[in-house]
């Protein structure tokens, strides 16, 4: 009975406000509404009558409504025209009175979305689940912006009680008289008003109506459960919500970057507690694996398994610890090219920009291939090809750590030309970053339209290729006329502390890392060349600076492939092993073959024993493929499972890498040099 009577008070508060007021048409109404859904199991009378009482209760109040709108108005210009009250008493009455009106409003609001959402809901269709979709996104947007006006209204009335306590307080000192202490105190105040007010930016009202800015609905959750059996008040537990943790329908969780208040000082402690515990279990990790024979950083992978989701899941912060291991990478990168000098650079270079495009254009040439016998699109089989291409870096840069590299009667290094071709791939990296959007769009494209996503990828690539000319002229620069001046200021000024030069280098390396970064190419390649022209000073100079700069790499590197073991899942390799296994292995011997076959073609016939050593250093899937898959899944390029694929191929052949490189060295390097390269 209610509900048919409803259908037919929304039919009569969907009128225009006047008709509201007319009895003779809400009579009309009724009787067609009763009309309608006469026989449905209710007593006419009652339903006409309980019609008729909600659509006056309605009626009523909205006239009410209207008579306090007016004699708030009334209200306001009084006080605003009362010359007994103070300017702060004012402002308190005046502001209460208006959040008073937007509290009648926003209640009004609410009443007639509701009834236009239930209109929405009579006319749809049950069985469409579009349809359905659509409704509720539509209530979720108006919860979300109903939220959103509530907890404005909330702000409104604590700065509402705030002004009232300023009134109280200016009342009080009218009648008294302050010592010199509490005119001390209230100046200090006043001055910490004004200071809060200056600092404080208004994120969230001038980002509200930005485009691009959705309304989300997250949970807070305290970090110290403790708090609640504190006798803590609410103020208390507010004050401190720098240490919450916001939890959004996603179940994506987010720590505070920047307080409302940053007079106070904060610390991330799940941030703090993490690093402590990724350094505590490195230490057993490194040391078992040192025991079996295995390189310390498959040690560290181990600790960040342990540690990750698929085992302890004690990490909170995995965004904080990734970005911290992020700098590992550069520290890495910045002492491999202080160990690439710019005569070995010269001397490999056309090699390090042919191996690595040719072994690019032939895995794309065959993901294509398979991808066509497999039914894949291009675009998933052109991103998965050119992820596969790509070899770790720091990987390689652990295996050469400390080894002795010296070139024999004219001969080429295996170690410049491995890292020559490290580099080049590192600058395809940041080629294929900037590409991405174009093969996004290219993937949801039409046929029509093919002519100009190939245009714009060659106008991208011709953008890169004018950003590493302007790189190089750039470090031509820095090394005709200031690296050399440079160090030698930082070399004077740290005699006897070490902190001047260390900070110097570091600075350097930021300066490169972010020249590049604004001309579009990797991060990756300005820390190398940043060491490559500080190798340029001499020998002594780089030994110096790495005795500095070695103990903070090894520490960051161990963030680093902490980091990587966070995406690893033991338990999904266990499940498709033998899928895993073939996939692996079949992109490790292809990789080797491939590079075999390049390097024959384009090293000297002198050089060419060297062709299985560099092939077994490529012969592994660079760590950047978690960083490239997370974005081809976002973008849709790729599908969960196979980014599942993608990261454990990696992992495996990173486990491969070592045994892979100890083979070529004991097959290749003479036994001196043989000890020092393992």
């Amino acid at each position: 009975m209610k509900a048919t009577g409803f259908i037919s008070l929304w039919m009569l508060v969907s009128l225009p406000c006047g008709q509201l007021a007319n009895p003779a048409e809400h009579e009309d109404v009724v009787r067609h509404a009763i009309k309608l859904h006469r026989g449905k199991g209710a007593v006419i009378t009652q339903r006409k009558q309980w019609v008729l009482e909600s659509c006056r209760k309605l009626s009523g109040l909205l006239r009410q409504k209207n008579v306090v709108l007016n004699k708030l108005k009334n209200a306001i210009r009084a006080v605003e025209k009362d010359a007994g009250l103070s300017d702060e008493e004012k402002l308190f009455q005046v502001h209460t009175f208006e959040i008073f009106q937007k509290e009648l409003n926003e209640s009004e609001n609410s009443v007639f979305q509701a009834i236009h959402g239930l209109q929405r809901a009579l006319q749809g269709d049950y069985k469409d689940v579009v349809n359905m979709k659509e409704s509720s996104r539509q209530r979720l947007e108006a919860l979300r912006e109903a939220a959103i006006k509530e907890e404005m209204e909330y702000v409104e009335l604590l700065a509402a009680e705030k002004h009232q306590v300023e009134a109280l307080k200016n009342m009080q000192h009218q009648n008294k008289s302050l010592s010199m202490l509490d005119e001390i105190l209230e100046d200090v105040r006043k001055a910490a008003d004004r200071l809060e007010e200056e600092i404080e930016e208004h994120a969230f009202d001038d980002n509200k109506s930005v485009r691009g800015v959705n309304f989300e609905a997250v949970l807070r959750v305290e970090e110290d459960e403790a708090n609640s059996k504190r006798n803590a008040s609410k103020r208390e537990v507010e004050d401190d919500l720098g240490l919450s943790m916001l939890i959004d329908s996603q179940n994506n969780q987010y720590i505070l970057t920047k307080p409302r208040d940053s007079t106070i000082p904060r610390a991330d402690h799940h941030f703090i507690k993490d690093i402590v515990t990724i350094g505590m279990l490195s230490l057993p990790c490194g040391w078992l694996c040192t025991a079996i024979g295995l390189p310390t950083m498959f040690g560290y992978i181990i600790c960040g398994v342990l540690l990750g989701p698929s085992g302890l899941n004690s990490i909170k912060s995995i965004v904080q610890v990734e970005t911290l291991g992020e700098f590992g990478v550069f520290f890495t990168l910045f002492l491999v090219g202080l160990e690439f000098s710019p005569e070995r650079l010269r001397k490999v270079w056309k090699i390090s920009l042919q191996g690595p495009c040719y072994m690019t254009v032939l895995m794309i040439a065959f993901g294509l291939l398979w991808g066509h016998l497999l039914q894949i699109r291009p675009t998933q089989s052109v991103f998965i090809s050119t992820c596969l291409s790509l070899s770790s870096t720091p990987l390689v840069s652990r295996f050469l750590a400390g080894s002795v590299r010296g070139d024999k009667e004219g001969d080429i290094d295996y170690s410049s030309v491995l890292l020559g071709m490290l580099v080049m791939q590192d600058v395809q990296l940041g080629l294929f970053i900037a590409v991405m959007p174009t093969l996004i769009q290219a993937g949801v494209s039409t046929h029509s339209s093919i002519f100009k996503e190939i245009l714009r990828i060659l106008i991208l690539i011709g953008q890169i290729l004018f950003s590493l000319a302007a790189v190089f002229l750039i470090c031509l620069v820095i090394k005709t006329y200031l690296i050399g001046p440079y160090y030698r200021k930082l070399h004077a000024e740290s005699k006897g502390n070490k902190e001047i030069l260390i900070l110097g280098i570091t600075a350097f390396i930021f300066l490169m890392l972010t020249i590049t970064e604004l001309l579009d190419v990797s991060m990756e390649l300005g820390c190398f060349l940043a060491g490559a022209l500080i190798s340029s000073q001499g020998h002594m100079v780089s030994e110096e600076i790495m005795s500095c700069i070695e103990p903070i790499r090894d520490f960051l590197a161990i963030i680093f492939f902490a980091s990587i073991g966070l995406h690893v899942f033991p338990t999904f390799v266990i499940y498709e092993l033998t899928v895993l296994l073939f996939l692996t292995l079949s992109v490790v011997i292809m990789k080797f073959v491939l590079a075999v076959l390049v390097l024959s073609l384009i090293l000297p016939k002198t050089s060419q024993y060297i062709k299985w050593i560099v092939s077994a250093g490529l012969a592994q899937v660079s760590e950047f493929s978690f960083v490239l898959g997370s974005r081809a899944r976002r973008a849709g390029i790729i599908s969960r499972e196979v980014y599942l694929l993608i990261l454990s191929v990696t992992t495996l052949s990173l486990l491969l890498a070592p045994a892979l490189w100890r083979a070529a060295i004991m097959k290749c390097v003479p036994r001196p040099e043989r000890r020092s390269s393992t």
